[in-house]
C-alpha cells in the first residue's frame, strides 16, 4: 500500500503523455487534458521514424499493444484513450466530460464506440501499412461508413454540442475523426451535422491548443 507521502508525490508530479502529434487517439487525451486544466509532460513516439518508436522494446515495456497514448499519472501507467479519459473523469470530475442524467451517459458512449471502435481502428497507421496502395480509397470507405451512422445519431442528440450544450467525451472523440477524415478527403457536406458540431468545437481554445498543427513535435512544414 502506498503511504500517504508516496500518494501526495504521485498527486503533485505531472503526468507524463506518450504520444504523436497526429495521432487522433492521443489528441483526444490531450483535449481532456486541457478541458480539465490539467498540466501535464508530453514525450513524443514518433509513429514514422526508424520505423516506428512505438514498436521499441522501450516503449513496448510503457505499453504491450505498443500504441499511443499512454499515460503515467499518479503513479500508475494506462493505456488506451478512452481508458485514460474515463479515470481522469473519475479522479478529477470537474469540469465533468460525462452528463449527468444516465440517459444521456449511455448516448455520449454510443458516440464514443462508434468512433473508438468502429472507425478509428480500421483507418489508423498499422492498418494502412497493411493495405498499401488503396489505403485512402478504404479509409474514405470506413469513415463514411461511421459518419453514416453518426449522423442521425447526433441530429437527435445534438444541441451545441454532440449531447445537448455540454461538452463531452462525445465531442473529445469527434473532432479528432473530423481531422482524421479531412486529411483522406471525405465529403463531409454529406455530413451537416457532424460539420456544424466541429465547426463549432475547433474554436474552444481546449480543442485550438491540442491541435496536431501546434503540438511540441509537429513537423516545420505542417505547423499552423
Amino acid at each position: 500500500k502506498e503511504t500517504n507521502k508516496q500518494l501526495l508525490w504521485h498527486l503533485l508530479c505531472k503526468p507524463v503523455l506518450y504520444g504523436y502529434f497526429r495521432s487522433s487517439c492521443s489528441w483526444r487525451v490531450r483535449i481532456a487534458f486541457a478541458l480539465k486544466g490539467i498540466e501535464y509532460e508530453q514525450k513524443s513516439v514518433n509513429l514514422i521514424k526508424d520505423g516506428g518508436q512505438q514498436l521499441t522494446d522501450q516503449f513496448k515495456a510503457i505499453n504491450p499493444m505498443q500504441q499511443v497514448p499512454a499515460v503515467t499519472i499518479d503513479g500508475i501507467t494506462l493505456s488506451q484513450s478512452l481508458a485514460i479519459i474515463q479515470y481522469i473523469e473519475e479522479t478529477r470530475p470537474e469540469p465533468r466530460l460525462l452528463p449527468a442524467d444516465p440517459k444521456q451517459r449511455g448516448q455520449v458512449r454510443i458516440i464514443c464506440d462508434i468512433i473508438a471502435s468502429g472507425i478509428q481502428p480500421l483507418q489508423n497507421l498499422y492498418v494502412l501499412q497493411k493495405i498499401g496502395a488503396d489505403k485512402v480509397q478504404w479509409a474514405q470507405h470506413f469513415i463514411n461508413r461511421g459518419f453514416e451512422a453518426l449522423e442521425p445519431i447526433l441530429k437527435q442528440t445534438a444541441g451545441k454540442y454532440c449531447i445537448g450544450d455540454e461538452i463531452s467525451m462525445a465531442d473529445i472523440c469527434l473532432v479528432p475523426q473530423v481531422y482524421n477524415a479531412e486529411r483522406f478527403k471525405v465529403d463531409m457536406s454529406q455530413f451537416p451535422t457532424i460539420r456544424r458540431l466541429n465547426q463549432t468545437l475547433i474554436e474552444i481554445d481546449a480543442f485550438k491548443a491540442t491541435h496536431p498543427s501546434c503540438q511540441p513535435d509537429t513537423p516545420d512544414d505542417l505547423q499552423a
